[in-house]
């Protein structure tokens, strides 16, 4: 009899052991708020005229090159520092872990707080017409933001538990040392079914757009495209540590 109890006994122990890992919800690590340190906000110098002195009765042909700073798009460049923890929903930690190599992504998007990570996947054509009507960028086909982001050309990553297979979604390269390039700061479009995420992948102190400069992320954002905007558009971002 005593035998059959002892196996009643472990019997419900299994039972009450299945239980309990079945109500423990997933926790997912997902992108988090930043605090955020600005160290400048600079933009190219306003040039002169160029003077051009002929003689009354001439025909002058010339060919005009000129560079223009492009007000539709905004960059931000910098650093990440951080740290992995254990909290609890009060924010209390009960151990955390400094970060030897910074490894993760940075995610900039107009939504505050209403992004719903476990939907995100890459962005569609779709998505990003809706984003060029939003932002007045369908009357500039040099620069709108499906020129822009015109190839399909980034490493794979995980954003919370969802994975981004590679070379899925549209993406660019932003410059290195004034230059052109397609190994580094690969800059890409996610989207939640509601909003548009700009996405790029955290290097570790590398040289950067500007000779000189090294830095862990650049990303540009697309500004206000109406010729008479004189405000400013708000980017909210968000960063997961891996």
């Amino acid at each position: 009899m005593k035998k059959c109890y002892h196996k009643f006994q472990i019997s419900a122990l299994i039972i009450m052991a299945l239980i309990v890992t079945l109500v423990i919800p997933e926790v997912v690590s997902l992108p988090s708020a930043p605090s955020v340190t600005s160290h400048g906000n600079e933009t190219a110098p306003l040039t002169t005229g160029i003077g051009i002195n002929t003689s009354g009765g001439s025909i002058t042909t010339m060919v005009l090159n000129v560079t223009t700073q492009n007000l539709r798009w905004k960059a931000y460049v910098g650093n990440v520092t951080g740290s992995l923890v254990l909290d609890d929903a009060g924010s209390y930690t009960i151990y955390d872990w400094d970060m030897i190599s910074i490894l993760g992504e940075i995610y900039a998007t107009r939504s505050p707080s209403s992004i719903s990570w476990p939907d995100i996947n890459c962005s569609t054509a779709v998505n990003i017409t809706n984003e060029e009507i939003y932002l007045y960028h369908t009357s500039n086909p040099n620069d709108n933001i499906s020129t822009t982001f015109a190839v399909k050309s980034h490493a794979a990553f995980y954003t919370g538990n969802v994975k981004i297979d590679a070379d899925n979604c549209f993406s660019l390269h932003t410059y290195v040392n004034d230059t052109n390039q397609d190994a580094a700061f690969e800059e890409f479009l996610l989207h939640d079914g509601n909003n548009m995420i700009y996405t790029t992948i955290i290097e570790e102190d590398i040289p950067g757009y500007a000779p000189n400069e090294t830095f862990d992320f650049q990303m540009i954002l697309p500004e206000n495209g109406l010729a008479n905007w004189t405000s400013s558009t708000a980017y909210y971002f968000y960063v997961e540590l891996t």
